[in-house]
């Protein structure tokens, strides 16, 4: 299974944002790409990023998407929305969405089913507090979510999930190797638990500070099949260390 290597710029990125875009897209015409390569600007930006992106291996997602295909949902953007767009894949449940807008595991479960029904590939985000981590509750915390927030009619492979703890995200902190495999042999039995032998199609990613210094140290662990990337994807310099450092499969 190839790894995918998904950058997240999060509320960054203008038009002059794109530039980074077509810089990584040169540089990985010039050398066969290790991964999947996902960069998911935010929606102001995916139709101008899908053509700097064009005639790339770059393929572009959304953030997040609403439940419905369409309504009255001001502010909203639905799954279909993005596809139209020229998104393929698209970002839901990701801490700051489950923390700053209230999303909980059922809401984040539908949002899983609205990709699949418009024909995107969901990354699935779940990851514990430093309290939990703390309490020794991680793993209950993160599987539990997983869990709940798969909506019935998702299938393997549609989807991949990222484990992001919430205290590593920014801070510049990361747990340990072991602490990261640990975890993610603990989601890889909870989608088996979900998906049986189709849980080998499902792509489970690290996130949270992955940086160009601890890149390859992180996809040396087991069962890490790529990484979500945030800050360092903004620079197309940072991100094409990260990609560079994943290994060939």
């Amino acid at each position: 299974m190839r790894m995918l290597l998904a950058g997240n710029w999060k509320m960054h990125g203008l038009k002059a944002s794109l530039a980074e875009i077509r810089a990584l897209g040169r540089a990985l015409a010039d050398e066969p790409t290790p991964g999947h390569v996902l960069v998911c600007p935010p929606a102001t930006l995916i139709v101008e990023a899908v053509k700097a992106a064009e005639g790339s291996s770059i393929a572009i997602g959304g953030q997040d998407c609403h439940a419905q295909a369409f309504g009255a949902f001001t502010g909203d953007i639905s799954a279909e929305m993005l596809r139209d767009a020229g998104a393929t894949a698209v970002i839901v449940g990701h801490s700051e969405r489950r923390q700053y807008h209230g999303e909980s595991n059922a809401t984040v479960a539908v949002k899983t089913k609205a990709a699949r029904r418009a024909g995107l590939h969901p990354i699935l985000c779940v990851g514990e507090t430093e309290g939990e981590r703390w309490a020794g509750q991680a793993i209950k915390v993160v599987t539990s979510q997983l869990r709940a927030s798969i909506a019935p009619e998702v299938e393997a492979a549609d989807l991949a999930v990222a484990y992001e703890p919430v205290w590593a995200i920014g801070t510049g902190k990361t747990p340990t190797s072991d602490e990261i495999a640990q975890m993610h042999e603990a989601v890889r039995a909870a989608l088996v638990g979900r998906f049986g032998s189709e849980a080998a199609l499902v792509r489970v990613l690290y996130g949270g500070s992955v940086k160009p210094e601890n890149a390859a140290s992180i996809f040396a662990i087991a069962n890490v099949d790529g990484a979500l990337i945030g800050g360092a994807s903004l620079k197309a310099a940072d991100f094409l260390a990260i990609i560079r450092a994943a290994p060939r499969r």
